[in-house]
């Protein structure tokens, strides 16, 4: 059941803390991990495309493995928040989901379909969005066996033995950005 109100709801009751984040702060939270999840998809996107322009998906993931963090880690910087990736089906064991909170909200993004959201974790704000399978050349590196080619499984095996970030099809639900800001008071 898909209910836009439970965002709301889970900010007000499940995460509540000594003190709470009124609706102002939310709709502001909620904006600058919208706009800072949005840049820094285009960026990677961006990178990985040229990357696949340059020496196909094999290459694409051999990129992947050695400049997405890094990519990510600059815009840390830029963005003054902490900026990751993660998955119950993780590629990068980094990616992994590894809290309760983490958990938590997996469970609520795929039972409740939400867009996006932000909760108040200690004295930072947490804002988490899904990201889905968007075009159709994710799949030549996380669709099904038939999506992606022998080269492009051989790399996969051998920089991600333990990926689980396969068997994808178009807008799947694939994992969440999650942006870690340090609260104003």
């Amino acid at each position: 059941m898909k209910n836009k109100f439970l965002p709301i709801l889970l900010m007000l009751f499940c995460f509540a803390c000594s003190t709470k984040m009124d609706i102002e702060t939310y709709k502001k939270y909620q904006k600058s991990g919208k706009e800072i999840t949005a840049n820094v998809q285009t960026v990677l996107l961006s990178n990985v495309g040229q990357a696949i322009q340059t020496g196909g998906p094999e290459y694409a993931v051999e990129f992947c493995n050695l400049e997405a963090s890094s990519i990510v880690d600059s815009l840390n910087k830029e963005f003054n928040c902490n900026i990751s990736r993660v998955s119950a089906k993780n590629r990068n064991p980094q990616n992994a989901l590894d809290t309760k909170q983490e958990k938590k909200m997996w469970k609520l993004f795929t039972e409740e379909q939400l867009a996006d959201t932000v909760i108040q974790s200690g004295n930072e704000l947490v804002y988490y969005k899904p990201i889905r399978i968007g075009m159709p050349a994710c799949l030549k590196c996380h669709g099904n066996t038939t999506d992606i080619n022998a080269a492009t499984k051989e790399k996969l095996e051998e920089l991600y033995p333990a990926d689980l970030a396969t068997g994808y099809h178009l807008n799947d639900f694939r994992g969440l950005w999650k942006v870690e800001f340090e609260r104003e008071m």
